[in-house]
């Protein structure tokens, strides 16, 4: 999604700088007509809003303290940590935990900077055209001081609380809320074919029902062929179900239905649809139920 990001920005009037650690992203970027960098320190000494939107936690450590720091926590050459000052205004956007978030905020804030944790949802064809939503967690003087920036990405921004982490909260609530649609909006199409009717007839039907849900409505034509593309792919889902699930774990509950999500995300993702959009979990329940006498196993 970042590089959607990018293009909505320079869209918008402003000069883009790019740091990515796939070297065809940066060709592309580079192609695009964006300021390449190679470290996330580079891209600080000619930048004063920074937004971090990786894949995970590890790879947002990887922006703050280097490839060789991350592990220790000790900066490395590269690393963003030391370089940034009161100049400096950082926008996570990546999906990871509350305590990650919180953590990452909170070392930026020790270097007089400015944070905010702002987890997005939508895909890169949203993010594009800035209707991505927005889930910010920060003080309320810092929210302020990037609010025209934040219009400028979505025009769905919602202002959590002042705490660093509710932006991850918020997130991993409303992507759990995804995965179970997801799934169970997969499971009831693969039992419809199995039982004889037209997928595309069906979704129809679904569509204009109480049945439906937004994860239906947009992923389930991709599945049936009716749609191309990849709006998010299976990894990242499971990622952040399985992060909800254990967020639950650490308030002493459990999520029978979030726990079954994450499950057949995995089992999608294991069966070779990792890098497929999310969509691919229909083809994972239609593999199921063509098996003879297939058995369908909950998780414990």
């Amino acid at each position: 999604m970042g590089m959607s990001v990018a293009e909505r920005l320079r869209e918008c009037g402003h000069r883009v700088h790019i740091r990515d650690i796939d070297a065809k992203r940066e060709a592309l970027g580079r192609s695009l007509g964006f300021v390449v960098h190679p470290t996330a320190a580079s891209l600080a000494a000619d930048c004063s809003v920074i937004i971090v939107l990786v894949l995970d936690a590890a790879q947002v450590r990887e922006v703050l303290y280097g490839g060789d720091g991350a592990s220790s926590h000790e900066p490395s050459q590269g690393a963003l940590l030391p370089v940034i000052g009161p100049e400096h205004r950082i926008i996570f956007c990546s999906t990871v935990s509350p305590q990650e978030a919180s953590f990452a905020c909170h070392l930026i804030v020790q270097q007089n900077a400015i944070a905010l944790d702002a987890p997005v949802s939508g895909g890169p064809a949203r993010a594009a055209t800035g209707q991505i939503s927005m889930m910010i967690a920060g003080p309320a003087a810092s929210q302020a001081s990037l609010a025209e920036l934040l219009r400028v990405l979505s025009n769905k921004i919602f202002f959590i609380s002042e705490r660093y982490g509710d932006g991850a909260r918020a997130k991993l609530v409303n992507n759990l809320l995804a995965a179970i649609n997801l799934v169970g909006g997969a499971e009831a199409m693969a039992l419809g074919e199995k039982l004889g009717l037209d997928p595309q007839t069906l979704l129809a039907l679904i569509a204009e029902s109480s049945g439906s849900s937004w994860m239906l409505a947009h992923r389930m034509p991709r599945a049936l062929g009716m749609a191309s593309g990849i709006t998010a792919q299976t990894h990242v889902l499971t990622k952040d179900v399985k992060l909800a699930n254990l967020m639950a774990l650490e308030q002493g509950l459990s999520l029978p239905m979030g726990a079954v999500a994450a499950h057949q995300m995995q089992a999608t993702c294991d069966e070779g649809w990792r890098e497929a959009d999310d969509s691919a979990v229909f083809h994972w329940y239609r593999k199921l139920f063509q098996t003879l006498n297939a058995r369908f196993h909950m998780p414990t």
